[in-house]
């Protein structure tokens, strides 16, 4: 290559996840880092660059670090992949030696989370809010209707992603929902906001995760627990305001862009990839993701999960953790993506899928408004 090797040395989740009622985000943060850093057998002076969704100050206070390369990106949960990319072009520049990303939500339990509030002034607030769209769920309904009438789709096209990531998640002891489901569990769990049921959308909980980058160059005179995984290619976009304002509600601009240049950037097409992440908040984005992202044809992605392409044992395993349906959603769940492809690609996750060497790791921020991509490789 002509450029640098970037490369994930360390990799962790907080020590717990799901319900934690006596653990602040910060703190939350704090000790995925600091798992994530004895992982990569580094310590917290050896980190000179630091990101996050939390306040970098309070962050780089509390890990007794003084980065000299800071990046505090938040739009929404997508930001750590964003988070990745800008560490790859900082690291390559020489702006920083080791980087650290971190995520801490106290999503569920509110310790030390701002309150939340839409602001009046946003377009969300002066477009959305005065027709009675508030929650998550209500903001991702007008898509999702416009997707399921486009290519003429019951609402049983969504319960199949929560049936098929249900097979994965009952091989992970972390997850929230372990139960295997079946499409009539779906359907009949309570309705939410048309066409979700509780089953289509993600849980809220409490939890963090972190990574640390570095160069290949250096990462070849570290005493690693596992072989560093490569940064191979990413991309972001940002569309607008949220789904309201999508130029087409049955397609993501942000997804066809910035996983077009995660692909350029690793010199990979989908017949390169082993295994695929893509952020689930409610069970259409994998929909969205999978024909954007060029896997399927426009209007296949729900038989193509139907037939179990995307499950166990499946053509195109994809999230293997059960996804932010089923193993956890702290709010903003892209680090949760991000961390179990570094854990399939060294080999080391619960729901181990044979022979991964590739991953790609889809993240969409806000309903609709911007998404990250990154490409993973093995060394």
């Amino acid at each position: 290559m002509s450029y640098e090797e970037i490369v994930i040395v360390g990799a962790a989740e907080s020590e717990l996840i799901g319900v934690v009622p006596d653990v602040s985000a910060t703190g939350l943060a704090i000790g995925s880092a600091l798992r994530a850093l004895d992982d990569a057998g580094l310590k917290p002076t050896d980190v000179d660059g630091i990101a996050g969704t939390l306040h970098v100050s309070e962050l780089a206070l509390q890990l007794g670090i003084k980065p000299r390369y800071a990046d505090g990106t938040n739009v929404g949960g997508c930001s750590y992949m964003l988070h990745v990319r800008h560490a790859v072009a900082a690291l390559r520049s020489g702006m920083a030696d080791v980087v650290v990303i971190m995520h801490g939500e106290s999503g569920k339990s509110r310790v030390g989370s701002p309150p939340m509030a839409m602001d009046m002034a946003t377009a969300s607030g002066q477009f959305e809010r005065p027709y009675g769209i508030a929650g998550t769920f209500s903001m991702f309904t007008i898509p999702t209707m416009a997707y399921l009438h486009k290519y003429g789709l019951d609402e049983t096209a969504l319960a199949h992603v929560s049936v098929a990531q249900s097979k994965w998640a009952a091989q992970q002891p972390r997850a929230l929902r372990q139960k295997v489901l079946s499409v009539d569990d779906v359907m009949e769990s309570k309705m939410i906001s048309w066409p979700f049921r509780v089953l289509e959308c993600c849980p809220v909980t409490d939890g963090g995760g972190s990574l640390v980058l570095t160069t290949a160059k250096r990462a070849a005179d570290m005493d690693l627990k596992y072989k560093p995984v490569v940064v191979a290619g990413t991309g972001e976009l940002v569309e607008g305001a949220g789904s309201s304002f999508m130029e087409d509600l049955t397609s993501f601009r942000a997804f066809r862009e910035s996983s077009a240049e995660a692909f350029r950037t690793a010199d990979m097409s989908v017949s390169d990839i082993d295994h695929l992440m893509i952020y689930d908040a409610y069970a259409h984005v994998p929909l969205y993701g999978l024909e954007d992202l060029g896997f399927v044809g426009r209007g296949e992605a729900s038989d193509f999960i139907k037939g179990g392409a995307t499950s166990p044992g499946g053509s195109l395993p994809m999230n293997t953790n059960g996804g932010g349906l089923m193993y956890t959603h702290t709010g903003m769940y892209g680090m949760f993506a991000l961390q179990e492809a570094v854990r399939q690609l060294r080999g080391t996750s619960p729901a181990q899928v044979e022979g991964v060497k590739t991953s790609f790791v889809q993240g969409v921020g806000g309903m609709f408004a911007a998404a990250g991509a990154v490409v993973l490789r093995t060394q």
